[in-house]
C-alpha cells in the first residue's frame, strides 16, 4: 500500500514539473508572455490570464474569445525581426490569448492623448445600459479645447459646434468621441456617468485598476493632459492594447469606428453635425476591426489598431506612440505579424 502511494506521488511530481516548468520554460523562449503571467491549461481555454502586478495577481479577463480560432500564435522559423524605429514606444499583441508578438518599451510611462476615449467610451457602455438615454451639452463642453464637434482639427472649424443646453443621445456622442475624436463629446459623456469630469476619472482609474492596468493614471475623459500635471497623465503601450483587448466585447465601438462619416442630431432635430473619420486605413487596410488615432504636442502621433488575418480567426492589436509615420508603420506591424506568426 505505501509503495502504491510513493508512485502516484512520483507521478504526481513528474506531471507537476512538466506543467510549470517545461511549459513555462517553452513559452518564455518564445517571447509570448504578455506580462510576466503562467497560464493554466483551464485559462488557456477560458481565457482567463493571472497576471501579476508589484507582487499581487490580478485578473485580466480575455473576453469573447472565437471557438473557430487556433491555439496561441508560434513565430515560424527564420521569420524576419520586426523593427519600428520611429515609434517611441509599441507593441503587437493577440488580443485572444494575450500572447506579445512584438513590444518595445511597452511599459514606459507616456501621454496617450486620445487614445484615453476608447477607455471613456468603454466605460460609458459598461455603465449606461440605454445608449439612446439623453446629454444635456454644458458649458464646461462647449468651451473644450482641441478637436470637437465642428472642429476637425485643433483651431479650425467648418461645421455646426454643439451648443450650451442642446441635448444629445449617448450613441451619437460616442460617435463623436470615437470617428472625430471630440473632447466636448468624450466631456459630455463623462459627466454623465460621473457627474462631473473629475468624478469620471475616479471611476476611470478604479475601473483600471480592476483590470490589471498598472502602468496607467488617467486625467481627463479626453485625453487631454493637465496643465502643470502633466507627467500624473499616463499610460503605456501595454496597457492601451490591454484596453483594446477588452472594448472588443462591445461591438458598437468598433462599429462605430468604422464609419467614414455620419450626422448626429440634437433630440429636437435643431441641430445637425457632421462627423467623420480621422481614420486614414478604412478602405485600405483589409480585415480591420478599428482604430482611434491620439495627439497633442506631448504625447505626439499615437495609434491604436485592430485587424484580423484573412481566415477572420485571429485578432491582433497594434499600438504605437509618439510615431510621427503612423499609418505607415502600423502596416508593417499587420503584415508582419501575419506573415511571421502560425496559430496553432
Amino acid at each position: 500500500m505505501n509503495m502504491r502511494k510513493l508512485i502516484i506521488f512520483i507521478i504526481a511530481v513528474v506531471v507537476a514539473y512538466y506543467l510549470v516548468v517545461e511549459k513555462g520554460a517553452r513559452f518564455e523562449a518564445r517571447g509570448e508572455s504578455a506580462f510576466a503571467f503562467f497560464t493554466t491549461e483551464k485559462s488557456r481555454f477560458s481565457g482567463v490570464v493571472d497576471t501579476f502586478s508589484q507582487g499581487k495577481i490580478m485578473p485580466f479577463v480575455f473576453e469573447n474569445r472565437s471557438l473557430t480560432a487556433g491555439f496561441d500564435p508560434e513565430l515560424k522559423p527564420y521569420a524576419p525581426r520586426l523593427s519600428i524605429a520611429t515609434a517611441h514606444a509599441s507593441i503587437i499583441l493577440d488580443a485572444d490569448s494575450g500572447q506579445v508578438l512584438y513590444e518595445n518599451d511597452a511599459d514606459e510611462h507616456r501621454q496617450i492623448a486620445s487614445l484615453t476615449k476608447l477607455f471613456t467610451t468603454t466605460l460609458v457602455v459598461e455603465r449606461v445600459k440605454n445608449l439612446d438615454e439623453l446629454v444635456t451639452i454644458d458649458e464646461e463642453a462647449v468651451y473644450a479645447e482641441g478637436t470637437r464637434v465642428g472642429c476637425p482639427r485643433s483651431g479650425f472649424c467648418n461645421g455646426e459646434r454643439l451648443k450650451i443646453g442642446e441635448q444629445v443621445s449617448v450613441r451619437d456622442l460616442l460617435k463623436a468621441a470615437l470617428m472625430n475624436s471630440a473632447n466636448d463629446a468624450a466631456i459630455a459623456l463623462g459627466k454623465h456617468v460621473g457627474g462631473t469630469q473629475e468624478g469620471f476619472v475616479k471611476i476611470m482609474n478604479e475601473r483600471a485598476r480592476e483590470l490589471g492596468l498598472s502602468n496607467t493614471h488617467f486625467c481627463t475623459p479626453s485625453g487631454l493632459e493637465l496643465d502643470g500635471r502633466e507627467s500624473e497623465c499616463y499610460s503605456s503601450a501595454r496597457d492601451v492594447a490591454l484596453v483594446a483587448a477588452h472594448a472588443l466585447k462591445y461591438d458598437v465601438l468598433w462599429n462605430t469606428m468604422r464609419l467614414e462619416k455620419t450626422f448626429i442630431a440634437s433630440f429636437d432635430g435643431k441641430y445637425s453635425h457632421e462627423i467623420f473619420n480621422t481614420d486614414e486605413l478604412l478602405g485600405q487596410l483589409p480585415n480591420l476591426i478599428g482604430t482611434k488615432t491620439g495627439f497633442t504636442p506631448l504625447a505626439g502621433y499615437s495609434l491604436l489598431a485592430v485587424a484580423t488575418d484573412n481566415s477572420q480567426n485571429h485578432r491582433v492589436v497594434a499600438v504605437l506612440l509618439d510615431d510621427p509615420y503612423r499609418w505607415q508603420s502600423i502596416r508593417s506591424m499587420f503584415d508582419w505579424s501575419f506573415q511571421a506568426f502560425d496559430w496553432k
